[in-house]
């Protein structure tokens, strides 16, 4: 059998990376902190020790799909809220953005993981972790969403008294929340018009 060469042997590693990633956002979504490299395993459907030969600990394996979901999310935030800016002189609410967004977190888990994980500033990962991660999601993730909202909403933001940032913050939480069961059940792809239409629209949030 010939020996597999140098370019073989790192195709093979990025694809068990991505295979685990995958799948820790997968368990983590049911079981939180509570994941174990285990469970990760079973779902990539990969042995024990295959996880712990790229992941040392759950905790590293985490920290590796929230950064992966962050350099993600610095193209994908940025196209959600550009389209939405184009659009907006047809829309009176997030609806649409809102639905957008649900639709690209049941297709991608690890981004929702990023987006509920940094509504709580990383609190559940260690401080040497949740810092960095933190200044970077305000950077790929409110900020962009802080500039739809002042662009869209600048006069009714003064009279509320509410920032733009934390506009923002509430904006995402309220996805969030309400994404989370859909997407544990696999129906947010097809529910992500109904929830965005009840949080905006027959919330009367435009």
């Amino acid at each position: 059998m010939t020996p597999r060469t140098k370019e073989q042997n790192e195709i093979i590693r990025i694809r068990r990376i991505a295979q685990i990633v995958k799948a820790a956002a997968d368990v983590y979504l049911d079981k939180g902190v509570l994941m174990e490299i285990r469970d990760v395993a079973a779902s990539a459907d990969l042995g024990y020790g295959t996880v712990y030969h790229y992941y040392k600990n759950k905790t590293d394996l985490l920290h590796d799909v929230l950064w992966q979901a962050m350099e993600r999310a610095a193209v994908e935030m940025a196209e959600l809220v550009n389209s939405d800016i184009v659009a907006s002189a047809n829309q009176s609410s997030y609806t649409g953005w809102g639905s957008r967004l649900l639709k690209l977190w049941a297709r991608d888990h690890g981004l929702y993981l990023l987006c509920q994980l940094g509504g709580d500033h990383f609190r559940s990962l260690p401080e040497q972790f949740a810092g960095a991660l933190t200044v970077a999601y305000h950077e790929n993730v409110l900020r962009p969403v802080s500039a739809m909202i002042e662009y869209r909403q600048e006069q009714e933001i003064k009279e509320a008294g509410v920032s733009p940032p934390r506009q923002a913050e509430l904006l995402l939480a309220a996805l969030t929340g309400c994404a989370l069961l859909p997407l544990r059940r696999g129906t947010l792809h097809t529910e992500a018009e109904q929830i965005a239409h009840f949080l905006f629209e027959g919330r009367g949030i435009s």
